[in-house]
């Protein structure tokens, strides 16, 4: 689904993604690892088009998208969850969702409203409530929700654990799961390693802006240098 050949991404002079190489098939879910400033929320602000790639093609279903705007790559159907959420906190948690399913029509919407609402029963418990009162658990199942009105073929998780109790992580985590098993594609990034390379097919480690290791995800967890570097071994 995804092929990302030899992407470079500056800010400014200074290089921050070196020559990346990686693909995510159809179904997967592959997780991408690494310590802060590594270069994983850049890699994924390229793949949905907010960060400018300076060098390589990013291909996704045989379509090169390298220069394709923000707009067009969710019409594709490539959606991200950012980041900390960044859920529109006065707006109602059902309004949030609607912003969501922008691209598609009425009945379309309609009909992933139910389908977000069965996924996170919670979210429909508080559809009046602003989204800037709920939980930080709460905020990242409408965060994701947001992603699912759009009916994407492939959704990039930006830190979905991060800030969250380890139960909340455990929650979150599981639909991660059910988003998977339902035919969702996912690409997965996430400083908690360990429970990112639990739930992946397929795995990848960056370090500086490069590629240093890939496998699927038991491989890696059986890693030295990863057990080294992120599981605290």
């Amino acid at each position: 689904m995804l092929e990302i050949h030899a992407v470079e991404s500056h800010y400014g002079r200074i290089p921050a993604l070196k020559g990346i190489d990686l693909r995510v098939n159809s179904g997967e879910l592959v997780a991408l690892v690494g310590a802060n400033g590594a270069g994983k929320t850049t890699l994924l602000r390229a793949l949905s088009g907010v960060q400018r790639v300076s060098a390589g093609r990013v291909m996704f279903r045989g379509e090169d998208i390298t220069r394709a705007s923000s707009e067009r790559r969710v019409r594709l159907g490539i959606v991200q969850v950012p980041e900390g959420r960044l859920v529109f906190g006065p707006l109602s948690v059902e309004d949030n969702l609607r912003l969501g399913g922008y691209t598609r029509g009425r009945a379309e919407s309609e009909e992933s409203l139910e389908r977000v609402y069965g996924m996170f029963p919670a979210l429909r418990q508080r559809r009046r409530q602003p989204a800037g009162t709920l939980s930080g658990g709460q905020q990242q199942m409408l965060a994701m929700g947001r992603a699912m009105m759009a009916r994407p073929q492939l959704m990039l998780l930006d830190e979905p654990s991060m800030g969250l109790a380890p139960k909340l992580v455990e929650d979150i985590f599981a639909h991660i799961r059910a988003l998977k098993a339902a035919g969702t594609t996912i690409f997965l990034v996430d400083q908690n390693a360990r429970a990112a390379l639990s739930v992946a097919e397929r795995g990848y480690v960056i370090e500086t802006g490069r590629i240093v290791l890939s496998g699927t995800g038991p491989e890696l967890l059986q890693d030295e240098q990863v057990k080294a570097a992120y599981l605290g071994f």
